[in-house]
């Protein structure tokens, strides 16, 4: 009886004093730590209101820059919106003729149908392709590392080739070439007679363009420039044979150990024929690398006026066999390797206790571990007789039984032992 009143008492005691209820917050049956979303701050809120104390020892790298300096800019040729009323009416047209086409739903049906790539191609380049395209190009930070704060949407499709024996290697936009594929200039292509305006044009006018081939991870001196593996300037009316090479074709050398390096073409339409004299290297060695540091940024600045970015295509190159040789012969420097210098793992402190943790890995964190894999090769070679051998591996491993009066961290390595598991892998 006197639980019943003392409970009772509680439950009157917490409703007059609402205030001393909380709040729990519950999803999915796991209880929230902390506040709910909604009333909790989020992150940029708690970072943004954390002390000077925070910053001091924590100090934030990048600066808040203005939002107006920012702003991608398109420095290409704007796109040329069609008419909805006229893309509509052709669409129903086409839709009625290949409804009213017998044979196209008999192919279709007995599953005899071809569908021409090419055409479907066209149709992308013509629609959402050149904004695809540069979905794809910003995705690999390829307009962030020539233009900075720019871009242009690609209205020109360049196609380019390597030839490499029997074999074709496509320049897509992203796609892997080893360096072996790149040695000899591809074959360029592209269709100089794309009109920017939307206006029929009743005299065709000769067009001038200019290509470059550039390399922005590949610097060995300064990480903001780039090598300039071919330029190309005045190439009249589409045609890359007649235009002036001002930079010979250099294949693509990415060191050891760096990962896979952008190689990317650039193409340019010119508003006339430009003297590029001050680019050329012909007339020097065409290996020597210090001569061939480039910069986009700075060459379309200067030639801003001038010059539109109008064609892009992308390729990704890492390390080869065959560089050893084109280091050595052709830029007569040693093979660069590089290497992550991995920082070392973290330790904690030894503890009095150490409470559910296995006692062999306790120890050996604070061991050498040139010392540890000198017992596992000693336990070894303990086990290979000098004239048969090693000991034949167990047929069946779990299928011999463990004495369960050993502990059960040394139960574990033996069984680890047996099965080929952990660190047994670094010594066989």
């Amino acid at each position: 009886m006197a639980q019943i009143l003392q409970r009772v008492c509680l439950t009157e005691y917490l409703l007059l004093k609402q205030n001393l209820l909380q709040r729990v917050a519950v999803r999915y049956g796991h209880r929230l730590r902390g506040r709910p979303p909604g009333i909790a701050k989020t992150l940029n809120e708690r970072l943004k209101g954390k002390s000077s104390r925070f910053h001091q020892f924590y100090p934030v790298r990048e600066k808040a820059l203005d939002p107006e300096l920012t702003r991608p800019v398109n420095i290409g040729f704007p796109f040329i919106k069609p008419s909805r009323s006229i893309q509509l009416s052709e669409r129903l047209a086409h839709l009625k003729t290949q409804r009213n086409n017998g044979e196209l739903e008999r192919l279709s049906r007995e599953r005899k149908l071809h569908v021409d790539l090419e055409q479907v191609r066209n149709d992308w380049l013509k629609t959402s392709g050149p904004f695809h395209i540069r979905r794809l190009a910003e995705h690999y930070g390829v307009f962030e590392h020539l233009f900075g704060c720019a871009y242009f949407v690609p209205r020109v499709e360049l196609r380019i080739q390597y030839q490499a024996g029997d074999l074709t290697h496509p320049v897509r936009y992203g796609n892997v070439l080893k360096p072996i594929d790149t040695k000899s200039a591809p074959e360029v292509q592209f269709d100089a007679n794309l009109n920017f305006t939307g206006k029929e044009a009743e005299q065709k006018e000769d067009s001038w363009w200019c290509l470059l081939l550039t390399n922005p991870d590949g610097h060995f001196e300064d990480s903001e420039k780039e090598y300039c593996h071919w330029f190309i300037g005045n190439i009249p009316n589409g045609d890359i044979s007649k235009g002036e090479e001002l930079i010979p074709y250099l294949q693509a050398f990415p060191p050891k150990g760096t990962g896979y390096h952008r190689h990317i073409f650039v193409l340019y339409k010119q508003n006339d024929r430009i003297d590029f004299t001050p680019y050329s290297r012909m007339g020097g060695d065409i290996y020597d690398l210090s001569a061939r540091t480039f910069r986009t940024i700075d060459f379309y600045r200067q030639h801003q006026d001038h010059i539109t970015p109008a064609g892009l295509a992308f390729f990704q190159s890492d390390w080869d066999d065959s560089l050893t040789a084109f280091y050595h012969d052709k830029l007569q420097l040693q093979c660069p390797v590089f290497e992550y210098d991995f920082p070392a793992p973290y330790v904690r402190d030894q503890e009095w206790f150490p409470l559910r943790k296995p006692f062999n890995l306790y120890m050996d964190k604070y061991r050498d571990p040139a010392t540890i894999r000198k017992e596992y090769l000693v336990r070894k070679l303990a086990r290979t007789h000098p004239f048969e051998g090693p000991e034949r591996p167990l047929r069946f491993p779990n299928a011999h039984p463990i004495d369960h009066d050993l502990p059960s961290w040394l139960r574990t390595e033996i069984k680890k032992d047996r099965l080929g598991w952990g660190r047994i892998n670094d010594i066989k």
